[in-house]
């Protein structure tokens, strides 16, 4: 009796020891892992969602989470081809392909924040570095959109050929000192121009204002002139005379003659 349950105790003991489990919630992919032996490496592929069940002494449950993240990186310089110095703060949105999980383990033993901090990492600053030499400063900023799709397009791609997803990509792109000086005093020169542009429609405008005004005062005064004929100067001079005050120097003709 003290036997069988010595060896029913030391079958349990040894199962827990050579059987464990895990549980690969959704989002994630399990991977499979030999520690030791010919064996050593992946086994079996990607493993589906759910309850794993491994030996601990010689195995291993790697998890992989295969929804989009964000990497939020450090800035670095990069020169342009002219050699002028640009800061770059770059965030990189990424996930792990579906099913490459375990090739990625294979080839770089690392997890993905390890490979986040590391190959992701040394992909976009080495992307930065070779697409940034075939552009001028004059280039990069008159050409910012072709700039910047090349950038996208081939980190894309050379990331893809690694089992990752781009999301967006966002540079934080910063230009030297000079070049930002230079872009301050273009845009500052612009808004004067475009003050004194103003101030001369304004004063045109003014202008106009008065010219109108002067053509319909000396129009008003040609007709005034025109319609005043000498009658009708005497009767204003009559309209005007009190009857009383008497008349000198140059009253109207038809008035000399009255006593």
């Amino acid at each position: 009796m003290k036997k069988s349950l010595f060896f029913m105790m030391l079958a349990v003991l040894v199962m827990s020891m050579t059987s464990c489990s895990e549980r690969i919630d959704a989002g994630y992919e399990g991977i499979l892992v030999k520690q030791y032996g010919s064996e050593k490496g992946v086994q079996n592929a990607t493993l589906v969602t759910g309850r794993v069940w491994y030996n601990p002494m010689t195995e291993d449950v790697i998890e992989y989470p295969i929804f989009f993240q964000t990497a939020d990186y450090e800035p670095f310089t990069v020169n342009a081809k002219d050699g002028s110095i640009f800061d770059v703060d770059p965030m990189l949105n990424y996930r792990v392909k579906t099913g490459k999980s375990p090739e990625i383990f294979v080839k770089y033993r690392k997890d993905v924040k390890e490979l986040e901090s590391t190959v992701l990492l040394t992909y976009i600053k080495d992307v930065f570095k070779n697409v940034f030499n075939e552009y001028t400063t004059d280039d990069i900023l008159s050409k910012r959109t072709e700039f910047d799709k090349k950038v996208t397009d081939i980190l894309t791609t050379e990331l893809e050929k690694e089992g990752f997803d781009v999301g967006p990509l966002t540079f934080g792109l910063r230009y030297p000192e000079s070049v930002t000086d230079a872009i301050n005093a273009k845009n500052t020169a612009v808004q004067r121009a475009q003050q004194k542009e103003n101030e001369l429609r304004l004063a045109k405008a003014d202008a106009d204002i008065l010219v109108t005004r002067a053509k319909g005062e000396a129009e008003a005064n040609n007709i005034k002139q025109r319609t005043l004929t000498p009658l009708i100067i005497q009767q204003m001079f009559i309209d005007k005379w009190d009857g009383k005050t008497a008349l000198y120097g140059n009253s109207p003709s038809f008035m000399k003659n009255v006593n």
